[in-house]
């Protein structure tokens, strides 16, 4: 059973991390490939952790986590997660 916070307007909301896109970009920007792997032996982060931040929707993490990514990939919270309406299932 997912949860979601729901907007003013009743629209369901949930927090979507960017993380594959992410990955994908520093990879695109450094003509290389960037692993999960790598990600998680330089930012400390479990690689199972990085993995369901990447492909489990709706995944809860912590703000420490979140930072540790910002700082990773030099980029704002913003980049990392966004909040966003979803179509109901």
């Amino acid at each position: 059973m997912r949860y979601h916070r729901y907007t003013l307007k009743g629209l369901p909301t949930m927090i979507r991390f960017r993380l594959k896109e992410l990955i994908a970009e520093k990879g695109f920007q450094e003509n290389r490939r960037v692993t999960l792997d790598e990600v998680s032996k330089e930012t400390g982060i479990h690689r199972t952790t990085l993995s369901k931040i990447a492909n489990q929707r709706g995944y809860n993490t912590t703000t420490e986590i979140l930072d540790k990514l910002c700082e990773f990939f030099g980029v704002p919270l913003e980049a990392v997660a966004q909040h966003v309406d979803v179509a109901d299932d």
